[in-house]
């Protein structure tokens, strides 16, 4: 059975920290604390109105980071001159539009190809990793391939609202996808409303997952675990 890195998302410890003046809950302590507990990867979401992470916060992070550093969001000038000048060691590009709330769809690689191929190769040409979330449609993910991409991260929110009615119905979509994945030479991420519910079960029907990252609902759940048991929690689904 292949290892699945487990990223951590801390997007939601920083609108915590934005909620008032200062700087508690410390995020750069916290990025440090989840490594140590046992996450393989740090990632990041900044968008737009920084109502989360703040773009002061890459620098920071990107100094401390000792695991894997993923910074994603919406491909936008702004955010791709963040990228390249701090090279996370992945960029993973979404759609999401300014005021969206959370990430709740995939790129069309087929109709944008030729936008991301293009921002494909400036980040290669930076030595970043690139991944594409993309809805779970084995047609999406060879146009991902298409574009020069070396991952793509498939959108996870409809098997999560659909695990409790019918939880092999509900991935095998997914299931398709990682066999398509395996058969292109693409790599296969994971990520949105994953949590200690429905990870081992999709993990389990996904061969070939390299990485998952999950922010909101282990955030959730270290307030009645904490946070190092959380992280430990998190693992022992991905085993």
């Amino acid at each position: 059975m292949n290892k699945t890195k487990l990223s951590v998302n801390i997007n939601k410890v920083a609108l915590l920290r934005n909620s008032r003046p200062g700087e508690f809950p410390d995020l750069i302590q916290v990025a440090k604390d989840c490594e140590s507990f046992g996450a393989e990867g740090i990632t990041i979401h900044p968008r737009p109105d920084q109502r989360h992470i703040r773009y002061s916060d890459v620098p920071k992070l990107k100094e401390i980071v000792t695991t894997e550093f993923n910074i994603e969001g919406n491909p936008t000038r702004e955010f791709m001159d963040l990228v390249c000048k701090y090279q996370p060691h992945q960029c993973t590009l979404v759609p999401d539009a300014p005021d969206v709330l959370t990430s709740d769809s995939g790129y069309d690689t087929i109709v944008e190809k030729e936008f991301l191929s293009e921002i494909v190769a400036e980040l290669h040409r930076n030595n970043i990793r690139v991944s594409i979330f993309i809805d779970p449609d084995p047609k999406q993910l060879i146009g991902a391939k298409e574009t020069g991409a070396d991952r793509v991260e498939l959108y996870t929110g409809n098997y999560a609202k659909d695990y409790s009615i019918d939880p092999v119905k509900a991935v095998e979509n997914h299931t398709q996808c990682a066999a398509v994945a395996a058969e292109a030479g693409i790599g296969l991420n994971a990520g949105h409303d994953l949590n200690l519910s429905n990870l081992a079960f999709y993990k389990n029907a996904v061969p070939g997952l390299q990485e998952v990252s999950i922010g909101h609902a282990l955030m959730a759940d270290a307030l009645y675990y904490g946070l190092q048991t959380t992280i430990q929690l998190y693992q022992y689904r991905l085993k």
